[in-house]
């Protein structure tokens, strides 16, 4: 007869030894947590930006929350997102940009005049647009790097001379109506029904494949890699929050729908959508995003590893000014008109604001698309928020002001965490 081996007071009081998918999970959210403690927030606090925004405007004005103001919330911050996404580039360099405002009306200005005065169709108005942008970009990239200008300088010179310029294409100051139905659309057009559906399948298809075979390719190279429950609630989480949206934005906002239907995904989300993949992919999945942030990182380490930093950071300039036109015909598409203030105003300070809110350094080396994109969503929600609850411009500025600089404040505090944990 065979005597059963007891175990010892300590192994009788340890907790059973959890699954391994479980404590994969656990030990990827300590790890998290750990990276957060040290200074690396990431996104974390736009997002809880939003979530507190989107709750207190919901609960002081209900009408925040309504399928028709959610939709506007879109076309409001289109174009700031869209220079923020831009200014990420010069950021990660730790370099600025204080004309992007300005540029973006003198593309639209060119733009409005190649399409109404003078009758071309509206791709080569568009285009014409883009490549003044590029130009800009060249020019402004080219005095910073080659002739050793400090950025600020000469993009505030530009900031003066653009508005200058935006006078002299307009006829000193007329404004020029936009006709043209197509670039209308642009801001004010909304897909059907079903193509919301169609693009919400092949997104998440898309995105599903993409997570799939970057975990499948870390394991075969025997590399630190997330548990695979932890990609799938990803994707999954994705699927859920893009279905809601197209589901409420599918439903009518009109408010007599026997004269006007208003229904489907805006045409503006989509185009923010294909942005937002196209310049994630080049900053984490391209040598010259690589490149960016070793300059932006450490100059001097980049040369040395033979990175040709001068070209590195021309491109940055062309891509802030190229996407300074983009939003500049956005911004155009939704007034449906160009004026002298195009492009003015609190644009150039928003767009910073919304960079820096969403995450990118002011000290460089660190920066994202999305940080961009919900930088712009925090700027918007408190715009359109506080005009919902009658609350004059100046407050308005005054609240946007402080969030920007508790963002900086942020920004400041993870890099101190960061050097004290030794990783900057």
């Amino acid at each position: 007869m065979t005597t059963p081996v007891l175990p010892n007071d300590a192994e009788a009081a340890a907790p059973p030894a959890e699954p391994g998918a479980a404590r994969a999970v656990v030990d990827h959210a300590r790890s998290y947590w750990a990276n957060v403690r040290s200074g690396e927030v990431g996104a974390l606090p736009a997002v809880a930006g939003i979530i507190a925004l989107c709750v207190f405007f919901g609960l002081s004005k209900p009408v925040f929350l309504s399928v028709g103001n959610l939709a506007n919330l879109f076309g409001q911050g289109a174009a700031v997102a869209c220079i923020a996404m831009g200014l990420v580039f010069v950021l990660i360099l730790g370099e600025i940009d204080l004309s992007a405002g300005f540029a973006s009306g003198v593309c639209a200005a060119v733009m409005a005049v190649i399409l109404t005065d003078w009758g071309v169709h509206w791709t080569i108005a568009i285009g014409a647009a883009l490549a003044t942008g590029v130009v800009i970009g060249l020019v402004l990239g080219t005095l910073v790097v080659k002739l050793g200008i400090p950025s600020f300088v000469v993009t505030l010179a530009a900031f003066l001379a653009f508005q200058g310029i935006v006078l002299m294409i307009l006829d000193e100051g007329s404004n020029i109506s936009i006709n043209d139905e197509t670039v209308k659309t642009i801001a004010g057009g909304n897909l059907e029904r079903w193509q919301g559906w169609a693009l919400l399948a092949v997104t998440v298809a898309a995105y599903g494949a993409i997570q799939i075979q970057r975990w499948r390719r870390r394991i075969a190279r025997s590399l630190v890699h997330e548990p695979l429950a932890v990609v799938l609630a990803r994707v999954g989480a994705l699927a859920a929050l893009l279905a809601a949206g197209v589901f409420l934005l599918n439903l009518e906002r009109s408010a007599n729908p026997q004269i006007i239907s208003l229904t489907g995904v805006p045409v503006v989300v989509v185009i923010l959508g294909g942005l937002f993949a196209v310049w994630t992919f080049v900053l984490h999945r391209t040598r010259f995003g690589r490149h960016l942030y070793a300059v932006g990182g450490n100059p001097e380490a980049a040369v040395r590893a033979g990175v040709n930093v001068d070209r590195v950071r021309i491109a940055a300039f062309v891509i802030c000014s190229g996407m300074a036109a983009v939003g500049g015909v956005v911004a155009a598409s939704r007034a449906a008109s160009v004026d002298p203030n195009t492009g003015g105003s609190n644009v150039l300070l928003l767009s910073v604001g919304a960079a820096v809110i969403g995450g990118a350094s002011l000290f460089g080396g660190k920066g994202t698309v999305r940080a961009a994109l919900l930088g712009g969503a925090v700027v918007a929600i408190i715009n359109n928020g506080m005009g919902l609850m009658g609350l004059s411009a100046g407050v308005r500025f005054g609240v946007t002001g402080a969030v920007l600089l508790l963002a900086a404040g942020v920004d400041a505090m993870s890099r101190g965490r960061g050097k004290l944990f030794g990783r900057n």
